[in-house]
């Protein structure tokens, strides 16, 4: 028999569970409405993942998954993410220097001897923040990545002191996955699939070349022209629910312990530059904040973590129109709105 007092905590407890649900159902409803008209004006054309509270509250596709539109996109599909899958080459890093196997603060001559005198002075730490001095991939002459790592050889002079300025660019990223490979002696394609999709049972992932070329969705331009395939190895094909996978167990220190984390979050100290994690904000170091943007031909990516409210944003577009962030924006907004 429940008493007087005890009925109204149990009605109270159940209105205020009712009106959260009531909130969370027009969430998600304002959210589909916003992106059926980003689709239909034409300025989004990929997938859209949304978690709340580690909970995915909506999962949805728009558009077709090539050139021609015979193909209509589900959630099942995968995408080239661009410039976030920069972080596994980092996570890589942190992994073996947890394992004893290297310090950032290395240089890069003492696991690739063979390069010529700049790789004395330029670190781990310099590949991880963009800091290294190195001039960008010469892409005109670049047609593996063994071309990669001929023309590193070439490099006679480094573009400023490492360390001293910033500079975002794929050579940084290439040395990071061939110190993966000489230390550990496995590919990076492989090394990656072994060490941070299969722990994170990321079961879609994989690195490039792609294998499977099932449910793989091809850049389109607003022409309809296709992009061409990737040839390098290091880019990743993943679905938004692959991606949230290893944001959890990033943010959940699956991967790395958290002052990995924190090292892997830092950047050069300037404005507009980004760390190994994209953009991360920390608070007495944890970390509060994770975004990270892609792109590769017309492949666009976006990842936006705020672990404060404890919310995820994923979006994968294979028909570029820069409009992600705006997007993003209005997502979050919706998912914030009340909660003050």
């Amino acid at each position: 028999m429940l008493y007087p007092k005890k009925i109204s905590l149990f009605f109270t407890a159940f209105l205020l569970l009712t009106n959260s649900v009531f909130a969370q159902t027009k969430k998600i409803a304002q959210i589909d409405s916003l992106m059926k008209s980003v689709n239909q004006s034409g300025v989004f054309n990929g997938t859209v993942l949304v978690s709340k509270n580690n909970k995915i509250i909506y999962n949805a596709a728009f558009g077709f998954a090539d050139a021609a539109k015979t193909e209509k996109l589900t959630p099942d599909y995968r995408f080239n993410i661009g410039s976030i899958t920069k972080e596994f080459s980092g996570v890589a890093l942190l992994q073996l220097q947890e394992q004893g196997k290297l310090k950032i603060e290395d240089h890069v001559s003492q696991y690739i001897p063979e390069l010529p005198q700049w790789a004395h002075e330029v670190t781990i730490k310099d590949l991880l923040q963009y800091t290294s001095g190195l001039p960008n991939v010469n892409w005109k002459k670049i047609k593996s990545n063994q071309d990669v790592f001929d023309d590193l050889k070439l490099i006679d002079k480094l573009d400023f002191i490492p360390g001293t300025q910033y500079d975002y660019n794929m050579n940084n990223v290439f040395l990071r996955q061939f110190i993966v490979e000489k230390i550990t002696g496995m590919t990076y394609k492989n090394y990656v699939s072994q060490n941070i999709f299969k722990p994170c049972k990321m079961n879609s992932s994989e690195i490039t070349p792609i294998v499977d070329k099932k449910l793989v969705a091809k850049g389109f331009n607003n022409k309809s022209i296709e992009d061409k395939p990737d040839f390098l190895v290091g880019g990743t094909f993943l679905t938004t629910t692959d991606l949230l996978k290893f944001v959890n167990c990033l943010h959940s220190k699956k991967l790395i312990n958290e002052n990995s984390l924190f090292e892997l979050g830092q950047q050069f100290n300037l404005p507009d530059t980004q760390s190994s994690l994209g953009e991360a904000k920390f608070k007495n170091k944890k970390l509060v904040e994770h975004s990270h943007d892609g792109r590769a031909g017309n492949y666009e990516a976006l990842l936006v973590s705020d672990l404060n409210d404890n919310f995820t944003i994923i979006l994968l577009g294979n028909n570029y129109n820069g409009k992600l962030f705006e997007i993003s924006d209005v997502i979050t907004a919706i998912l914030k709105k009340g909660n003050k």
